[in-house]
């Protein structure tokens, strides 16, 4: 079948809009106006709104040369209702923002959006306005995600108290690894264009990385437990960053032990292929959109053997600082490389501090 290839420009940016418009159906009550005039009008009634964005841009975030468009947009709405999540509340819309440059046709745009839709769909969002616009420098992704919850049940990065538990979901490593896998064949195409990617068997590591999942099952989770966190935040920068924001903000310690880190047995596998440390791979490898939070002692019963959770440490007090504890017992600062300076050059300090 012949692909079709449409320029913006054929369709003006009223008809583009159109387009966009006629996709995307309201079904929240909540929503009064969305696509279609200067702003949108939400009513969220008596509960407090969250609000959080993200970009993600070409050649920074993601590389359009392994990354299919309808991946990239799930992706997007995905790791921007992980922030939603991240303060106990439930998604309920997003803004979308597009630049794009003239290599990008209106069917690419398209299947971006079916990816963003997909997205929506799942996880009962309505997209209600945004923008698009020309570009020089390729594509570029802007999310503004909107939630709502109780003012009582909002839970910060400043709440954790000494000897509370430290709580991971999930499993650490998987997309940091997959990243490599995909790089590595990129690089074996750029010098034989004849040999093709050989990623056989790694399904999973190169999900995390393309299609990664907003833990919102986590939050209903903890719900139907009674217990609420008293810190949490999402893991995108990677595990170290993320201890040492919580620590930084609630004012505490804590102790890490690398034996309780959750790898999943792939991860492990691959990255001793690369000659990488899984437990290196797994504190600071990033983009694993798994939730860390904090909980009180007295709730350890409930989160206890449940498979989606992994107790891996405890806060201390403050001036006992950060520290690792690994297999043989002992105690070694840690320390927060960041998803770029991993991927760079290693750095000292706390990792970069998220807005």
């Amino acid at each position: 079948m012949e692909n079709t290839h449409t320029n913006i420009s054929e369709l003006g940016e009223f008809g583009f809009i159109k387009r966009l418009q006629d996709k995307i159906k309201l079904t929240n009550k909540d929503i009064i106006k969305g696509i279609g005039d200067d702003a949108a009008v939400v009513d969220f009634g008596n509960k407090k709104t969250v609000i959080s964005t993200d970009t993600l841009t070409e050649g920074v975030h993601f590389d359009i040369s392994y990354t299919p468009l309808k991946h990239l947009g799930y992706k997007a709405v995905a790791v921007n209702l992980s922030d939603i999540f991240a303060m106990n509340a439930k998604p309920v819309a997003i803004t979308v923002a597009l630049s794009f440059s003239s290599r990008y046709p209106v069917e690419a745009i398209d299947e971006l959006y079916e990816g963003i839709l997909l997205a929506c769909q799942l996880y009962g969002v309505e997209v209600i306005g945004g923008d698009t616009t020309t570009s020089i420098s390729g594509l570029n992704i802007n999310i503004t995600a909107m939630g709502v919850a109780n003012e009582e049940d909002i839970v910060y990065r400043n709440g954790a108290k000494e000897n509370d538990l430290l709580v991971v979901t999930g499993d650490l490593g998987s997309a940091y690894i997959g990243l490599q896998l995909l790089e590595r064949e990129k690089e074996v195409f750029k010098a034989n264009d004849k040999i093709q990617p050989d990623l056989e068997g790694n399904d999973y590591v190169l999900e995390r990385i393309l299609k990664p999942e907003a833990r919102g099952d986590i939050i209903e989770l903890l719900a139907k437990m009674e217990v609420k966190p008293t810190s949490m935040i999402d893991i995108s920068d990677g595990l170290a960053s993320e201890i040492f924001h919580i620590c930084t903000q609630s004012e505490v310690g804590c102790a890490v032990y690398e034996d309780k880190l959750p790898i999943d047995p792939q991860t492990v596998l691959t990255a001793q292929d690369f000659g990488m440390s899984p437990t290196i791979v797994a504190l600071n490898g990033g983009e694993d959109y798994e939730l860390l939070f904090t909980i009180k002692q007295e709730d350890f019963e409930k989160v206890k053997g449940n498979p989606h959770m992994s107790v891996i440490g405890h806060m201390t007090d403050k001036n006992a600082g950060v520290n690792l504890v690994t297999r043989d017992n002992t105690s070694t600062p840690l320390t927060a490389q960041g998803w770029d300076a991993f991927l760079k050059k290693e750095m000292d300090g706390k990792g970069e501090e998220e807005e």
